[in-house]
C-alpha cells in the first residue's frame, strides 16, 4: 500500500485550530493524519473530517486521512466527495471485517491493540487491518487506557508477535524515535507534541529528520 507511517498526526478538537494544524503537519510530510474528536457529535466529526481531508488533500495529496474510531463518518465523507482513506478502530467500535466491507479493498484501517494478547488474536485479522496502533508508551493526560506503558522494551516483543506494522502511540517525543525505530516499530502516532506546537509543521518535519538520521545509522551498521 506504500503508506509513511513514520509520522502519525492525530488532531484535536473540532475548531478552526484543529484543521489548520492538519493542514500544516500535511506539508511538513505527515504520512498520515487521523480525525480524532471523542466529543463531537456525529454531525460536527462529518464536518470536521471533511474540512481536514480537504485542508489535508490541499496541502499534501500523499498524506492519507483517517477517522478515529467511526467508519459510518469516513463512509459518508467519502459520500461527500472527500479525500478519506479509512478509519482507526478500537476494541468497542465497528469490526474490522465489517468496516472492510463499508469502506472497500482499497480503504487504510487500522486496528489498536495495547498488549501481546491483543496482537496475537489481531494476527488472525491480516489482510482485513493494515496496521496496529500500540500503546501507550507512557501515560498520558489525552487518553486514559487503563493499561500499564509499554515502555521501550516493550515494543520489542509486539514487533516480534506479528507482521503488521505497529505504530507507538501515548506521550511519544522525538526524542523517543531512535529507541522506537531500534524496536521495530514503523511509525509513531503524536497529538500534544503537535496540537500544542507553536509551529506543527516545523514539528513534523523535525520527527521525519529523526526518523531519517536513524536509518543513516543502521545504514552505516549494515
Amino acid at each position: 500500500m506504500g503508506v509513511d507511517f513514520r509520522l502519525y498526526a492525530l488532531t484535536s478538537g473540532t475548531d478552526r485550530r484543529a484543521v489548520q494544524v492538519a493542514a500544516q503537519v500535511a506539508a511538513g510530510g505527515a504520512g498520515v493524519v487521523q480525525v480524532r474528536a471523542k466529543d463531537a457529535t456525529t454531525r460536527q466529526l462529518l464536518s470536521l473530517t471533511i474540512e481536514v481531508a480537504r485542508a489535508v488533500a490541499s496541502a499534501n495529496p500523499r498524506t492519507r486521512v483517517l477517522v478515529n474510531d467511526r467508519a459510518d463518518v469516513a463512509w459518508a465523507a467519502r459520500r461527500a466527495g472527500a479525500t478519506v482513506h479509512g478509519v482507526h478502530l478500537g476494541a468497542d467500535d465497528l469490526p474490522p471485517p465489517d468496516a472492510r466491507a463499508l469502506l472497500g479493498p482499497e480503504a487504510l484501517i487500522g486496528a489498536t491493540a495495547g498488549s501481546l494478547s491483543a496482537v496475537a488474536a489481531a494476527n488472525s485479522l491480516a489482510g482485513v487491518v493494515d496496521y496496529l496502533g500500540c500503546g501507550p508508551l507512557r501515560h498520558t493526560p489525552t487518553k486514559d487506557t487503563g493499561r500499564t506503558p509499554l515502555g521501550i522494551e516493550g515494543y520489542f516483543h509486539l514487533v516480534g508477535a506479528t507482521e503488521l506494522p505497529i505504530i507507538a502511540i501515548g506521550d511519544v517525543q522525538s526524542d523517543d524515535i531512535s529507541l522506537l525505530a531500534a524496536a521495530g516499530v514503523k511509525g509513531v502516532a503524536m497529538l500534544r507534541a503537535l496540537n500544542d506546537a507553536p509551529d506543527p509543521g516545523a514539528v513534523a518535519r523535525s520527527v521525519l529528520a529523526a526518523w531519517s538520521a536513524q536509518a543513516r545509522e543502521i545504514a552505516r551498521g549494515v
